[in-house]
């Protein structure tokens, strides 16, 4: 029977299972990164990310409905996130659309369900369906560890980009400059209630799978991205995929 293991152990298996399955290893993310996807290749992105991180606040919502009543911090933390989604500021999801007509998209395409792609749904009904039906603290782990802890180490590598070779203004990349700050305070906080409340060897292991899931999701999406969007116009013989 696996025992269970002490915090730093944990820690370090959680993030285990996360490494190696980045999305920034993505072809999609790698050709964003080295400056080679054109504008409608980003507008096509935008159109799908909408409906991945639009209803986040939602997927939290599921959770902290479901989250013990003592978990008293484990449910602050997902209200402030909820709020911060939401109405702590600009709302997230009109940011999103602000870099997306920088893109040559529009409001009206951004938020048409049917532009978004068949992988992209499946993303999203996987964090519906850990939100609705996981024990709270696995859900933390998959949605919030698994996935959204990964946002700053893709976004820095990409925001510059964006700067530098494409020439966004700062108020046109506020989106990203806003995850890479906001979603490493929420991924560690993630981690902290997951270290905190996985307390039997079984619902640590549960919260390692999850993680591994999570991370495999956003990967297959942001390869998807690549296939469904840029692979006819970019070849991967064409990216240093080394990089």
């Amino acid at each position: 029977m696996t025992a269970l293991m002490d915090h730093d152990e944990f820690r370090a298996a959680l993030e285990s299972a996360i490494k190696g399955r980045s999305a920034n290893t993505s072809p999609f993310s790698i050709a964003w990164a080295s400056g080679k996807l054109s504008r409608a290749h980003l507008a096509r992105w935008a159109e799908n990310h909408y409906h991945y991180v639009g209803p986040f606040a939602d997927y939290l919502g599921y959770v902290y409905a479901r989250m013990p009543a003592q978990y008293q911090e484990a449910k602050d933390f997902l209200l402030a996130n909820m709020y911060e989604e939401e109405i702590g500021g600009d709302r997230h999801t009109d940011l999103l659309i602000r870099f997306a007509e920088a893109c040559g998209t529009t409001r009206a395409r951004v938020t048409d369900e049917a532009n978004m792609s068949a992988t992209t749904r499946a993303l999203q009904s996987w964090c519906y369906c850990i939100a609705m039906r996981e024990d709270p603290i696995v859900a933390v782990a998959g949605l919030v560890v698994g996935l959204e802890s990964q946002v700053p180490s893709i976004y820095r590598r990409q925001t510059p980009t964006l700067r530098e070779k494409y020439g966004f203004t700062d108020e046109e990349v506020e989106f990203f400059d806003l995850h890479i700050v906001s979603d490493e305070i929420h991924g560690e906080r993630g981690y902290q209630i997951v270290l905190e409340h996985a307390n039997t060897p079984a619902l640590q292991q549960r919260c390692l799978k999850i993680c591994e899931i999570g991370a495999q999701m956003r990967l297959l999406y942001t390869n998807a991205l690549y296939r469904d969007y840029v692979e006819q116009e970019l070849p991967l013989q064409e990216l240093d995929l080394a990089a």
